[in-house]
């Protein structure tokens, strides 16, 4: 039964990863001027944003992994990442 259920767990977590949508492929498809809710879309909610005068700053993932998004007026003005697979 212990093994049926850690299998089980295993599974779930790869199947999980494999749903994350910060991959190379979607980053690739960032433009500039892009807006906030079709970058939503592109790379699903943000974990956390900032606003910062006119800035808002979001990123999605953690410290080792992540892709970070910054709009002014609603729009792509820039945008980097680390560690995507």
């Amino acid at each position: 039964m212990k093994r049926t259920a850690l299998l089980g767990l295993a599974t779930l977590a790869l199947l999980l990863g494999a749903c994350s949508k910060l991959t190379v492929e979607n980053y690739d498809k960032l433009k500039m001027g892009m807006t906030y809710n079709e970058v939503k879309q592109l790379l699903g909610a943000p974990d956390k944003c900032s606003d910062l005068l006119a800035v808002k700053s979001c990123t999605r993932g953690d410290d080792a992994r992540y892709v970070q998004v910054n709009f002014v007026a609603d729009q792509v003005v820039l945008f980097n990442s680390a560690n995507l697979r």
